[in-house]
């Protein structure tokens, strides 16, 4: 009996590994012989929701893996390529299209001799394969291979599962009521996780059934296990990845958990329904098929019970995993009812803008470490200047340009000035902090005290480049910034000094130099970006502007 189990064992692990080769050879070639194919149909996707179902089904049924279309609609929206709507259509087009697995076994593995095309299918392949190692062809050639190996595979697996029925009593091990059917249900889910592919689980699952070795309602519940299982691709997949891309993996898991839970509560009426449908449309009563087609109506109600809900599931997601980036980018004054009303649009445009005018003060102030803000806070700050500047300046182009007064008009380009002052005090903070270690490396040296004082100066003009503040005087401003750049010059004198006696290496005093105008260049539009500001608030303020021009007659007598 111990050899029996063997040879049984032996079996079903080697039609199981042919057939994860299989999956992963047609996968792999097709991906490669399509070229930026599958990328552009699944780029073409945002654009409609319909679209993105069919492209996730189309895509899916090519590479014959939900994961691989579900991995890379997670990427395109981790980089900005795909909006959460139009990725939620992809993710169920690509659940329908992964069920051309069960189609493929229901319709080829039950019903020719699979010797008489697998086996060449596999030798026409590798052939491919061989003379054409770099090229489309031979990619071609190792997702013919793939085929021909995913027919083998199930043939052997049916035969493992044969051995089995007429080898063991394997119904005594079965368990009748909805606790069996949740036992089967984790099975399936184990299976996927184990093999990493629910269309192994699948393959494993119909054969079993057309083997004898499970009743057609157990063997559904795998498949609604399988589809379980199937989320933990998504889950690791998004492991430090984007607040969207984790939102799209959390609209996945919903979608099959919710559908699983659904199925599993009606799964008599499903599988009632799932007959009725094969007598319409003629199909043969026998397992394989009837399980095809119930993962087919299976997914087919997941997009059902979705679908009218993806608006609010969008939104519901939306709220979720939201980080600090996100909560700092996303506008607090700018909405459209106030785009609507010029005089309201102003102000909530000064109070915005001052907004980002000081995330743009806490990123400089971390650059120079004069304050005490993490790494993560710095990027943070960067991340949501990035989000908020381009959200000011299309608040500012929806506008009612027909009813703006011209005082308000006057305004704008005042405002379009300060979030491009914006935008490179945000380039060249970067810059600073990615070029940090080079005056590190200065520090002990003869320079080291030069370049403190220089940076500790230029913290405290941007300390006092904050309008919002009571003491803001633009004319003291102007002269702690005209007193930086005049320390500049000389620091500029020393650091090549110092390089042309020898006392510091030349290749680090030319960056250091570099890392250093950036910080007055910085500094400079933190200025330029704070007077504009106070020019705006004046203008809202009648009052102030009055006092503004009677301070700078004073000032210019």
């Amino acid at each position: 009996m111990s050899g029996s189990l063997f040879v049984t064992l032996g079996t079903f692990l080697g039609g199981l590994g042919l057939f994860l080769l299989a999956i992963t050879m047609i996968t792999s070639g097709l991906k490669i012989a399509a070229g930026d194919a599958l990328r552009d149909i699944l780029a073409r996707s945002t654009r409609t929701r319909a679209r993105g179902v069919g492209s996730g089904i189309l895509v899916t049924g090519l590479v014959q893996s939900s994961s691989a279309v579900t991995v890379a609609t997670i990427g395109f929206v981790n980089a900005g390529l795909m909006g959460l709507t139009a990725a939620l259509g992809v993710i169920y087009g690509a659940n329908i299209g992964t069920t051309m697995t069960s189609w493929l076994v229901a319709a080829v593995g039950f019903k020719f001799q699979i010797q008489l095309f697998a086996l060449p299918l596999v030798g026409a392949g590798m052939l491919m394969r061989l003379l054409g190692a770099q090229s489309r062809v031979g990619a071609i050639g190792e997702a013919l291979a793939g085929f021909g190996l995913f027919f083998v595979g199930v043939s052997i697996l049916q035969d493992g599962f044969a051995t089995m029925v007429d080898r063991f009593q394997l119904g005594a091990l079965a368990i009748d009521g909805f606790t069996g059917l949740a036992m089967y249900v984790a099975i399936g889910a184990a299976m996927t996780l184990f093999t990493q592919s629910s269309s192994a689980a699948i393959a494993i699952t119909l054969t079993a059934a057309t083997g004898g070795v499970l009743a057609i309602d157990a063997a559904a519940a795998m498949v609604i296990g399988a589809s379980v299982g199937t989320t933990s691709t998504a889950a690791f997949a998004v492991i430090g990845a984007t607040p969207n891309a984790k939102r799209v993996a959390a609209g996945h898991v919903l979608f099959n958990l919710v559908t699983a839970s659904v199925a599993l509560l009606i799964l008599p009426l499903m599988l009632w329904a799932v007959r009725q449908t094969g007598d319409v449309l003629g199909m043969e009563d026998v397992p394989a098929v009837t399980l095809a087609l119930f993962h087919t109506l299976f997914k087919l109600l997941g997009l059902a019970i979705f679908w009218p809900a993806t608006e609010p599931l969008a939104r519901f997601l939306e709220r979720r995993f939201t980080s600090q980036a996100e909560t700092l980018g996303r506008p607090q004054y700018l909405d459209a009812n106030v785009a609507a009303t010029p005089a309201f649009a102003l102000d909530a445009l000064a109070r915005e803008l001052e907004r980002a005018l000081a995330i743009a003060h806490g990123n400089l102030k971390r650059a120079l470490g004069s304050t005490l803000v993490s790494p993560r806070d710095l990027l943070a700050g960067k991340d949501a200047l990035a989000s908020l500047v381009p959200a000011i300046e299309d608040f500012v182009a929806r506008m009612d340009r027909d009813r703006m007064p011209k005082s308000v008009a006057e305004q704008i380009p005042g405002i379009l000035r300060i979030t491009n002052y914006l935008d490179e005090i945000s380039q060249l903070t970067g810059e600073m902090v990615d070029r940090s270690h080079t005056l590190d490396a200065l520090r002990g040296g003869p320079v080291a005290d030069d370049i403190a004082r220089f940076r500790r100066a230029a913290a405290r003009v941007i300390y006092a480049a904050d309008p919002s503040e009571a003491e803001y005087v633009a004319a003291d401003l102007d002269a702690a910034y005209d007193g930086l750049r005049q320390s500049w010059h000389g620091l500029k004198d020393t650091l090549l000094a110092a390089a042309a006696d020898g006392r510091a290496p030349i290749p680090r005093v030319n960056l250091a130099i570099d890392v250093l105008r950036s910080t007055l260049r910085a500094t400079e539009q933190v200025v330029k970006a704070a007077h504009r500001l106070q020019k705006l608030r004046a203008a809202l303020n009648p009052q102030a502007e009055q006092y503004l021009e009677e301070t700078e007659g004073e000032q210019a007598a």
